[in-house]
């Protein structure tokens, strides 16, 4: 049997390496991005100067050939699904037995005049980063749309070159529809301590650009008009499954899958930021374009891929990341918006950014999530006791348990533990 993937990202990847290590099947993994699979959240070190781009492909150049997995490079450009035949952009074609579909996301366009000029870009692909390298030479200033992870990310990589960055926000604060407000704050004044022009409440409303095509300038909402060379556009991003539409492929705003990552056509499953579930597990949203949900999806979707069907059970929701210095990490249920139903504890170091804010429930005080910032948590200790709906007082009384921060840190779990107990006493 000939397995086909279409993506070679973290779903397709580790959807390759289980149908592997479950069978003898035929392989052969597609992308027009890359020859190898690299790490995507790693591109930006690559950019910074802190990793070469052999350090972000995880697996030795051997490793393909010696496990038996195909790599061709190029675009699908049409599926022939009766037919079960791939179309490729240079007229050539493939079949397969079995597809699975696991092209990622590409960033948000909101129709802005002048979004298509040269020198402006995402920050999604190799191909961004080779553009964002070239454009970088003898910048004078950039402009980045967008509050989100990738937008603060591409403004870490252009300070470190000492460009200057104007970071238009149109929340009232950064991330404060994921962030509750003193979590959002203190990453607003940490990215204006690393001096990035944070413009809160702004909007972008056009880009100009020069007689050669090339942008130049962009208008802001507020009327303001800010010269630039560079335009990053990092307001989200959405499934990439344009090539699909008019297919016979079920679509929504992702690829519309059950609960085994199957779509509406035998033989053909989806994996990674391109699917959207269609009754997704409860606490969970129906799109997850995150690293860990395509790596938990690439392995569940090999099972059914080898004849043995498996759910797609994520768990509870966890993720991680790094506002410049600042680690975030958040298990359970713990967003922007608090229900009613739940009450938080939340500390913060007067000097320092770390903080840490658990979420329970009034009624029975089981804990429902934990939000650090600076403070490493380990992820089996706050998954279990959510899992377990152990009471606030026992998690406060064993919380060095959950202490992940390296060896020789300053160990903050006690202080931190009698100042949230004094705080559940009062």
């Amino acid at each position: 049997m000939h397995i086909v993937i279409i993506g070679n990202g973290i779903a397709g990847i580790t959807a390759a390496r289980h149908i592997r290590k479950l069978s003898d099947h035929r392989i052969t993994v597609i992308s027009g991005e890359a020859d190898y699979f690299f790490s995507r959240p790693a591109l930006m070190y690559v950019y910074m100067g802190h990793m070469k781009w052999e350090h972000i492909e995880p697996y030795e150049r051997w490793f393909w050939k010696k496990n038996r997995i195909e790599l061709r490079k190029a675009w699908v450009e049409k599926i022939d699904f009766p037919n079960k035949e791939l179309h490729f952009a240079d007229g050539q074609s493939m079949s397969y037995d079995k597809l699975l579909i696991a092209t990622g996301s590409k960033p948000n366009k909101f129709g802005w005049p002048g979004q298509d000029l040269d020198g402006v870009h995402g920050f999604y692909s190799l191909q961004d980063l080779k553009a964002i390298e070239y454009h970088s030479k003898n910048l004078q200033q950039a402009v980045i749309v967008g509050g989100g992870l990738i937008g603060l990310e591409l403004a870490e990589m252009l300070r470190s070159r000492d460009i200057p960055v104007t970071f238009l926000v149109r929340e009232k604060s950064y991330w404060d529809m994921v962030l509750p407000p003193e979590e959002s704050q203190m990453v607003n004044r940490h990215i204006r301590e690393h001096h990035i022009d944070l413009r809160l409440e702004t909007e972008l409303k056009e880009i100009w650009g020069d007689q050669n095509g090339k942008a130049k300038m962009v208008i802001t909402s507020t009327g303001e008009k800010i010269p630039c060379g560079l335009v990053g556009l990092t307001a989200g991003v959405h499934p990439n499954i344009e090539f699909l539409h008019f297919s016979g492929l079920e679509l929504d705003r992702g690829i519309l899958t059950d609960e085994y990552l199957r779509t509406n056509i035998e033989d053909v499953y989806a994996a990674g930021d391109c699917v959207q579930l269609k009754n997704p597990p409860p606490g969970r949203r129906p799109i997850e374009a995150v690293w860990y949900v395509g790596r938990m999806m690439g392995e569940t979707v090999a099972h059914t891929l080898c004849g043995n069907p498996k759910r797609y059970e994520p768990g509870i929701w966890f993720n991680s990341a790094k506002f410049l210095d600042i680690e975030y990490q958040v298990y359970g249920q713990l967003t922007a918006d608090i229900p009613p139903e739940h009450d938080t504890l939340y500390w913060e170091h007067p000097a320092k950014h770390q903080s840490l804010r658990i979420a329970y429930d009034k009624n029975s005080q089981a804990v429902k999530g934990f939000l650090a910032m600076g403070l490493r948590l380990r992820h089996e200790q706050c998954d279990a006791w959510i899992r377990q709906e152990t009471p606030l007082q026992t998690v406060l009384q064993n919380l060095q348990d959950a202490n992940f921060d390296p060896e020789f840190f300053a160990d903050w779990t006690a202080a931190l533990k009698e100042e949230l107990q004094g705080a559940t006493a009062s």
